[in-house]
């Protein structure tokens, strides 16, 4: 049972679309380790994303050609909302190949039931479930882009649940899940027989270097939905749309040479970011530190989740930056 309520009572504006490319890049992020051609290049583009899952069966050289894929039977069972069995013959680190009954497709890790620990080798955990048979559902069958994507996780709820869901769900209310999986992209929450994707950048107003930071596995959260795809079978959700933006008043609130309490977050090469409240973090650049005995070094002069006094520089809300100084002398102060 979806619990919904309205997000912020009042509010006229319709949610944003998630447009193609928005999918598309998750998509990438999520299948680029398990794509032999992207070992030369950094990340992949929208455009290559499109065809990152159906070029991942040439990986495998070597392997047994397949069947035909059936096409019609594909499409049915991802409109029945119907679960398979479907033998692994392979993986790669995105995940695992499947088929059999005529069909064949690709099963992304982040929709196995289980999760690798971070010290495992991928590879080799993955590796353990070729020649086993899983119970799977289709949850994107594209002819077009000759592709066919499983998920072993949603093929633990009732059929034809998804599609009674994906009829009730409604962009701008908030929906109550568990969450399934953390990946280094995003959150997978649970609705109840789909499952939506809380992208890194909707999870907080703030920086967030990595989801894991502030969610935890099994954890039964409210998220606000920003796009339903019926016929896709994808729910585009957000965790800070539940709270009001703190940058549209920021800069009413928060002045240059102002000085103020912030709370370390993070460390970097070239300073540390500091967070005045939730939502708002700004930037301590490396030379604006006091050095401590000639040490000019950030980490050896604060540490995370150290608080410390700062001296606004500048507040940019348009774009969502803030300048900060641990020099608090106005000498200090930029002209």
């Amino acid at each position: 049972m979806v619990i919904k309520k309205r997000y912020h009572e009042g509010q006229e504006s319709p949610p944003p679309a998630m447009d193609e490319s928005w999918w598309e890049a998750v998509l990438a992020e999520e299948v680029a380790q398990g794509a032999p051609a992207l070992s030369r290049a950094s990340r992949p583009s929208a455009r290559t994303a499109a065809t990152l899952i159906s070029n991942i069966d040439d990986s495998h050289e070597g392997e047994p050609e397949t069947a035909a894929l059936d096409w019609q039977k594909a499409t049915e069972l991802y409109e029945q909302d119907q679960v398979v069995s479907l033998h692994v013959t392979g993986c790669n680190r995105g995940g695992l190949l499947v088929n059999g009954e005529q069909l064949q497709g690709f099963v992304p890790i982040s929709h196995l039931i289980e999760s690798p620990c971070p010290t495992v080798d991928v590879e080799q955990w993955l590796a353990n479930y070729v020649e086993q048979s899983l119970e799977l559902k289709v949850i994107e069958c594209d002819r077009e882009r000759g592709r066919v994507v499983f998920s072993e996780r949603a093929a633990q709820s009732s059929p034809g649940s998804r599609n009674l869901l994906l009829r009730n769900l409604n962009p701008g209310t908030c929906v109550v899940g568990i969450v399934t999986n953390i990946t280094d992209f995003g959150i997978f929450v649970d609705l109840g027989g789909v499952e939506g994707l809380v992208h890194v950048s909707e999870i907080s107003w703030g920086r967030v270097q990595h989801p894991a930071e502030v969610i935890t596995l099994g954890q039964k959260v409210d998220v606000y939905v920003i796009n339903v795809d019926p016929k896709r079978a994808r729910v585009a959700l957000s965790l800070k749309r539940l709270h009001p933006n703190p940058w549209e008043t920021a800069e009413s609130r928060y002045f240059p040479g102002q000085v103020t309490e912030a709370v370390i977050t993070s460390i970097v090469p070239f300073g540390a970011f500091a967070r005045l409240e939730e939502g708002l973090d700004g930037l301590i650049h490396v030379s604006e530190i006091n050095p401590i005995d000639g040490e000019q070094r950030m980490v050896d002069c604060v540490q995370e989740g150290q608080r410390v006094t700062v001296r606004i520089l500048h507040v940019d809300a348009a774009k969502q930056r803030l300048g900060l100084s641990l020099k608090l002398d106005s000498e200090a102060m930029p002209l």
